[in-house]
């Protein structure tokens, strides 16, 4: 496990590094889970292997310090995985990123263009969400961290995620995904369309993003991994290695 401090009060991400050869490959997961649990099978996999890798927590997730005093918006996210990166050493990675981390993922190469060299983006969250929708919808930030939203959210998204939803600080975890319903300005996936990086975007076959067109005419590679949902390199890790692998410079 490797760390690194990205705020003066010593507050630190943290990672599961795989050592191997540059481009660096930084994985980020989603709303409510671990990038070690996450990738840990397919980035050791035979075809990709090899590159030092880091399997980063967001703040507030996973191993990373989960401060009650964060704003854990997009670009807060973006700017402490730039800095974490930064300490690493890491520079024009290959950015694998899945749902909310794909959003961070964009706001990323966005605001650090020199820290981004590909984007594998892996059935990522590209719009805002519509009013009444998500965490905002359900509860206050109250209701959620002090009374009983974050409990009746863990049983209600399930055992498999709420096992590293449960990692995941309060705060943390509703700020985040306030922030992810509202979007970046501009959206996400305006950003994605002007970016100037390789851009594959995966999805399970038979769910392809909205207004896909647009994305392909902007250069993106919008790819169908067959026999997955959301969670593509847990349901068919095969199938998500192959794609990665196309996606990414030999």
């Amino acid at each position: 496990m490797r760390g690194a401090q990205v705020r003066p009060d010593g507050t630190t991400i943290r990672w599961v590094e795989l050592p191997g050869a540059t481009p660096a490959r930084v994985y980020l997961h989603g709303l409510g889970a671990s990038s070690p649990a996450y990738y840990a099978a397919v980035a050791t996999s035979p075809a990709l292997a090899g590159r030092r890798s880091l399997l980063m927590d967001l703040l507030g997730h996973g191993i990373s310090d989960r401060p009650a005093d964060a704003s854990y918006t997009l670009e807060e996210h973006a700017d402490l995985v730039a800095t974490a990166m930064t300490a690493a050493g890491v520079g024009a990675a290959e950015v694998i990123a899945h749902s909310m981390g794909g959003a961070v993922a964009i706001v990323l190469a966005a605001r650090h263009p020199h820290l981004v060299s590909a984007l594998v983006l892996v059935d990522a969250t590209l719009d805002p969400q519509p009013p009444g929708v998500g965490i905002r919808a359900r509860y206050t930030e109250e209701q959620f961290v002090h009374g009983d939203g974050r409990t009746e959210t863990l049983t209600r998204v399930g055992p498999a995620w709420a096992a590293t939803m449960r990692l995941t600080g309060p705060e943390a975890l509703y700020r985040t995904a306030a922030h992810l319903g509202r979007g970046s300005t501009p959206t996400m996936r305006e950003l994605l369309l002007e970016l100037p990086v390789p851009r594959t975007y995966l999805h399970p076959a038979g769910n392809e993003p909205i207004d896909v067109r647009a994305l392909t005419d902007a250069g993106v590679r919008v790819v169908a991994v067959p026999d997955s949902g959301h969670n593509i390199m847990l349901d068919n890790p095969d199938g998500f290695v192959a794609a990665t692998v196309a996606a990414l410079p030999a």
